[in-house]
């Protein structure tokens, strides 16, 4: 029997362990925090369940012109909302150890490390330690908030992302550092639970890596609701200070001089991997500069035996990619078929008020390759659907290979746009045409309608 031992229990973690124990191994997973790792107790999990809260203060805010009389003074308790937020994440943490579990996983409290290529010594929980030998190893360990020297998070005032939730009320005023998703999600969740908030954004746009008609109808939006959106703006320093009347508070000092005070400050300054200490370097494993652990496409590193899964590779930090890498160890470990991971089939999401949500490739893909698309676009607005509902943010885009019609990337921003764009990551991972897509029947009315018709648009007559 192929014995396995998988160092990290987040998704790449997890969904390793449960493919491999189907597949008859005998595994053994260890966790040092708690099931599901970061995703479920500190990042993904929780920070989706405190934007719910926010997405619906802002549906509420927004419906006056539904016919909706609103009382006045409606808020959100940010107290029980994080209560809620904490106890549903230890909630999904204990399914997952008890799915585990029940599937015949060996599951371990406490920290490996690689020992040699087939041996891992696991420190538990209580400081007991024991060498665990393994036919094939998987590291998952994740990633952390990264942080910087004139920055320094105290868990008050200055907050990472794993930090706020320890808040009783929302923020008079919230400085969010840092205008990558991390950045845009936090602020766009703090606008819509009533607080005021300021984003630096050290480009001249928020959102710089994603597709720029998306970003730019989030700005806008951000800007109509009230936020203050600091482009080419570079953080110096963030310290503690006595605000407006006395009050504590903080201080954003940017690197031309300029000063930001408010209640809070949230960096959102990127990840750090969990690769330290692990014994990777010194068993072959190789690291690029910044930590992350170099893989292919099977999740296989530069060490035999040795596999990993998930953000402490940096290859896509999205949780369905640390799942999918985990899922393709695993079978490459254990003889099944094996798909490579593509990266060009990839659906992602962007949970701002309105979110983005993406899959294949984009304009700037399509641009560096030198692939020739066509390209549509419909804003949301137009659709009878979004009328009703008072939506007037967003649009459809979609990328079709040139000649074939073949349809390999497009881009939603919208209300629930997550759920919208599994239509589009069907079509990019069965490589339909724009025709096939267009002439499959829609519902009327519905948001999706407008995918088939920006189809449509792409059509080529014979």
């Amino acid at each position: 029997m192929t014995h396995v031992v998988i160092i990290g229990g987040g998704p790449g973690g997890y969904e390793a362990a449960l493919v491999a124990a189907r597949h008859g191994a005998e595994v053994t997973i260890v966790e040092r925090d708690g099931w599901g790792g970061s995703t479920v107790l500190t990042d993904c999990v929780p920070s989706k369940t405190l934007i719910a809260t926010a997405d619906v203060l802002t549906e509420v805010a927004e419906s006056l012109e539904l016919g909706v009389e609103l009382p006045s003074g409606v808020h959100a308790d940010l107290a029980k909302v994080n209560r809620r937020v904490l106890d549903l994440a230890q909630a999904q943490s204990s399914d997952i150890g008890e799915r585990l579990s029940s599937s015949g996983v060996r599951i371990v409290r406490g920290a490996g490390r690689l020992v040699s290529g087939t041996t891992v010594e696991v420190t538990t929980a209580d400081g007991a330690t024991e060498s665990v030998a393994a036919d094939a190893v998987l590291v998952a360990t994740g990633a952390h908030p990264r942080v910087v020297d004139s920055a320094q998070p105290d868990g008050e005032r200055i907050l990472t992302w794993e930090q706020v939730y320890a808040l009783q009320e929302v923020p008079e005023h919230m400085v969010v550092v840092g205008s990558g998703v991390t950045g845009a999600e936090f602020a766009s969740a703090y606008n819509g639970l009533g607080a005021r908030v300021t984003l630096v954004s050290s480009r001249d746009r928020v959102l710089p890596g994603e597709d720029p008609d998306a970003a730019d109808t989030i700005e806008d939006v951000f800007r109509r609701r009230g936020m203050d959106v600091l482009g080419n703006s570079r953080m110096a320093s963030v310290e503690r200070c006595a605000i407006d009347g006395g009050g504590d508070g903080v201080r954003v000092t940017l690197t031309d001089g300029r000063t930001v005070e408010g209640s809070h400050c949230l960096l959102a300054l990127g990840s750090i991997p969990n690769t330290d200490g692990l014994g990777l370097a010194e068993n072959g494993v190789l690291l690029d500069d910044g930590g992350f652990v170099r893989v292919d496409r099977v999740s296989r590193t530069t060490a035999p035996g040795v596999y990993a899964a998930g953000d402490c590779t940096g290859v896509l930090m999205l949780a369905s990619v640390a799942a999918q890498q985990g899922r393709i160890a695993m079978s490459h470990v254990l003889g099944s078929a094996v798909h490579p991971l593509d990266l060009s089939q990839v659906s992602s999401n962007i949970f701002t008020s309105p979110e983005i949500a993406t899959v294949g490739l984009s304009q700037k893909k399509l641009d560096e390759q030198g692939i020739q698309a066509d390209v549509a676009m419909l804003p949301l607005s137009a659709n009878p659907r979004a009328k009703m509902q008072g939506v007037r943010d967003g649009f459809v885009k979609l990328f079709a290979r040139r000649g074939s019609g073949t349809v390999i990337g497009g881009v939603i921003v919208g209300p629930r746009a997550s759920e919208l764009i599994h239509v589009v990551s069907l079509a990019v991972m069965t490589s339909l045409t724009v025709d096939q897509v267009a002439n499959a029947f829609t519902v009327y009315p519905s948001m999706s309608g407008t995918v088939a018709e920006v189809a449509r648009r792409i059509h080529r007559p014979e």
